[in-house]
């Protein structure tokens, strides 16, 4: 039982090991599909490679986006929300797609969200594409399609769109 435990402990470690960690700047871009106005943002984002997510953006000043836990915190568009993801489940489908795409968890986000993938390689980067099979399947919450894009060379996500069902689509860059 003791090595059964050992054993498990070190594939644990191993997995947090291997998630992803960010700490850097990037730019959002917010493009309405209905009136096609786009609107930039830019901020800050940590990431520990699990469940603790922190964008606080420096233009607009003040505005954040937070996941600590299943907690979700949000200030943006003038909006202020803490939410708990495990009694919204809209909420929980974003928030496990979002760390799932930053911790490379693709597979995962891609079956939350009744989706299939396509993956490409290119110049040192790999760009996974995840789109929804049946629009009318998808999840409350869920996303019609989602881009990541991983350099190669550490496995780093440099950017992620991110379409919602209403078709607006956040763009994120990561510097």
């Amino acid at each position: 039982m003791k090595k059964l435990y050992l054993t498990l402990g070190a594939m644990l470690l191993a997995a947090v090991a291997c998630a992803q960690q960010y700490d850097t700047d990037f730019v959002q871009t917010r493009t309405m599909k209905v009136s096609g106005k786009t609107t930039t943002m830019e901020g800050h984002i940590t990431f520990d490679g699990n469940d603790q997510l922190s964008m606080v953006y420096s233009n607009p000043v003040g505005e954040y986006f937070m996941i600590d836990g299943n907690m979700v915190k949000i200030n943006l568009h003038k909006k202020k929300a803490e939410l708990d993801a495990e009694k919204v489940p809209a909420v929980k489908l974003q928030r496990t797609t979002l760390l799932n795409c930053l911790a490379g968890r693709w597979e995962e986000a891609a079956a939350d969200n009744h989706a299939e993938t396509t993956v490409t390689e290119k110049d040192g980067y790999k760009t996974v594409f995840i789109n929804a099979r049946e629009k009318g399947k998808i999840p409350r919450g869920g996303y019609s399609s989602v881009e990541v894009t991983y350099r190669l060379s550490d496995k780093m996500v440099t950017k992620m769109v991110l379409e919602e069902l209403t078709g607006v689509k956040n763009t994120y860059e990561l510097k």
